[in-house]
């Protein structure tokens, strides 16, 4: 069998593809990371993957100075949507598909951090986001963006109305993480994140008790969304 390409843009090693992994390689894709880092992290001819998925990241999409290889993520990112080939953006990544799509990025001021549902839309419900719904999801973001000319909003949260969007079949962008592995691997995030969690006044023992009491269920939830959403996509 010939296996599909998946490139991975990775921009902190504990933010990978968690629960998406395994639901991934069912499908038949191989999966490459590409890590932030690496001389060769955005050498690659960007319609050559048959998917591309942009992971999360505590940085700001609009950030060039402070990261300039942010300029050349969004040109790739930016040719993937010229010729709507499957792409998929998590939390940063959405953030990146919405800044190459001419819409601002921009702090709200507070961040959102914890486990809630996301709200779906009549459009969302009619969509693989369908499985998500009623599910707690993990929010880890400061930062929102304004929805796309073209795209079609799927879902909110009390705090943020731009949660999900879809463009067309093959463009997605989720501002929260269905993918996080909410099992032992959370912790990672917690260490990885102490800064910004201190800084938020977060509390981390609810948020590892939380993770420990919806993880399964999100992990049911985000396989069922990601193997329905990979299978429209191959359909297209």
């Amino acid at each position: 069998m010939t296996l599909k390409s998946a490139v991975v843009i990775r921009h902190v090693h504990f933010e990978d593809l968690g629960t998406f992994a395994a639901p991934l390689r069912r499908a038949g894709y191989d999966i490459k990371y590409r890590d932030v880092g690496t001389e060769d992290f955005l050498n690659f001819v960007p319609d050559a993957p048959d998917l591309l998925i942009v992971l999360g990241g505590p940085i700001g999409a609009y950030e060039d100075l402070t990261y300039p290889f942010l300029q050349r993520e969004v040109e790739v990112v930016r040719a993937r949507l010229k010729t709507a080939r499957p792409t998929l953006g998590i939390c940063l990544g959405a953030q990146l598909i919405a800044r190459a799509s001419g819409a601002k990025v921009f702090p709200t001021g507070a961040k959102e951090i914890g486990f809630d549902p996301i709200s779906l839309n009549e459009a969302g419900r009619a969509s693989p986001l369908r499985h998500l719904e009623r599910v707690p999801m993990l929010h880890w973001h400061g930062d929102t963006y304004d929805l796309p000319t073209g795209a079609t909003l799927l879902a909110s949260t009390s705090r943020n109305v731009q949660q999900a969007f879809s463009i067309g079949s093959n463009i997605l962008g989720l501002q929260f993480h269905p993918e996080a592995d909410a099992g032992a691997a959370f912790e990672r995030w917690l260490v990885g994140h102490a800064c910004e969690l201190a800084a938020a006044k977060i509390d981390i023992g609810k948020l590892r008790n939380d993770a420990a009491e919806f993880g399964a269920t999100l992990a049911v939830a985000a396989e069922a969304m990601i193997t329905e959403w990979l299978e429209q996509v191959h359909a297209d």
